[in-house]
């Protein structure tokens, strides 16, 4: 029966917009009335009746209960059946991937965290991601037939509508989400890596009821993710978020668009990278130092974590990135006027050492009248993120009109 609505879905018939619409009603909102559901879609209450009727039937809605009132009759509540579908989420990192799971709900079943995997624009790179997605499908304890959608993340220019990516794995005329389709055997969706963790947030995380948002990843690149009354922004081509490529300094630091002068280059957990090694090489000491003279690769971890370890030349360069940081946040604070300004992605586990320079600098330069309205705060899903957001959007781009 769970077919019928899937059929109706790819065929984009005017009842399945209607269903969809109903399905993304309670992804928002949990369990309501069919009174209440006909008010918030503006349909009748027998049309509304109807199409509940053959949810249940498809096995995509279920009854929860009553709803408690204080007299007459009570209502019936109804929601989405947890186990109708299947959604998995990728988050590619840097040399590592994230995958989780959610169900038809939204809540978290399974995740696995730090597979290795080595972030390069190849054939066999690509080859490695279809294989490791797979082999975690495998494992999955669940009826395979019910995963509905998958999303993979991506950093960089990405066209979700189109399924191009302008970033990596471009080799191909086609559009990457169906080479991903056809090597997975699952339909695969892409979105870019900052949407994904923005609306992660915005899903499970710090939001509270806020619709316009800032999201700022400050992992190995710099990106935002913007939240307009409550809907992502995404650009006419999905590209739109690129902060890090603001021309922001008068340097000669080549940044990997190919220009010089990007935010990123100064203000990113690369730049915080390339500046510790530069300043230990200038005779400074950290406690990587020794590391660094053995000749060992120095992660962005382990700078974090000797900044947790309150190491004084990396919580040093880290406050300047946040000072520089913060002055172009508070640009964005004086044009979008925001309700809430997230920190997340790597750098943002240092939490104050990282957040506290950035406030400065956003008092300094941002209008008093303005900035007092933003709330600056750091991700609550922190590395959880990324799979959390990239699960919820390949459910929401399936059922969002």
């Amino acid at each position: 029966m769970r077919q019928t609505l899937l059929k109706e879905i790819e065929k984009g018939t005017k009842n399945a917009l209607l269903k969809k619409k109903i399905i993304t009603h309670y992804i928002y909102n949990g369990s309501s009335t069919i009174t209440e559901l006909s008010k918030e879609l503006n349909l009748s209450i027998p049309t509304v009746t109807k199409f509940i009727s053959e949810m249940s039937e498809d096995g995509f809605i279920n009854e929860y209960g009553k709803l408690e009132t204080s007299g007459g009759r009570h209502p019936i509540l109804y929601g989405l059946n947890p186990e109708s579908g299947y959604f998995i989420g990728v988050d590619m990192n840097r040399f590592s991937l994230d995958i989780g799971m959610i169900n038809f709900k939204g809540d978290l079943l399974f995740h696995k965290s730090d597979i290795p995997y080595n972030f390069e624009s190849t054939p066999q790179a690509l080859d490695n991601l279809c294989n490791i997605v797979c082999e975690q499908i495998e494992t999955l304890n669940i009826d395979r037939d019910k995963i509905l959608n998958i999303c993979v993340d991506i950093s960089g220019r990405v066209n979700p509508e189109s399924g191009y990516s302008f970033s990596i794995f471009n080799f191909s005329e086609l559009p990457l989400s169906e080479v991903l389709t056809s090597r997975i055997g699952y339909p695969v969706c892409i979105d870019n890596d900052t949407r994904a963790l923005t609306y992660g947030e915005y899903m499970k995380g710090c939001v509270d009821g806020e619709k316009d948002i800032i999201f700022v990843n400050a992992s190995w690149g710099l990106g935002i993710g913007i939240i307009i009354d409550g809907k992502i922004y995404s650009g006419k081509s999905g590209f739109a978020g690129e902060f890090g490529h603001i021309n922001a300094f008068d340097n000669e630091i080549l940044c990997h668009c190919g220009k010089k002068g990007c935010l990123e280059t100064e203000a990113s957990g690369s730049a915080l990278h390339r500046i510790l090694l530069e300043r230990i090489a200038g005779g400074e000491t950290s406690i990587l130092s020794r590391n660094i003279a053995d000749g060992e690769s120095i992660t962005i971890d382990q700078i974090i974590d000797a900044i947790n370890k309150e190491d004084p030349l990396c919580i040093e360069i880290l406050e300047e990135i946040g000072q520089k940081l913060g002055k172009h946040i508070a640009s964005l604070i004086n044009i979008f006027n925001p309700e809430l300004v997230i920190i997340g992605g790597k750098l943002s586990l240092a939490e104050d050492y990282l957040t506290e320079p950035i406030k400065s600098a956003i008092r300094k330069y941002s209008l008093n009248l303005v900035n007092k309205d933003s709330a600056i705060v750091t991700s609550k899903l922190k590395e959880k993120a990324g799979f959390i957001g990239a699960c919820m959007l390949a459910r929401s781009r399936m059922f969002e009109n």
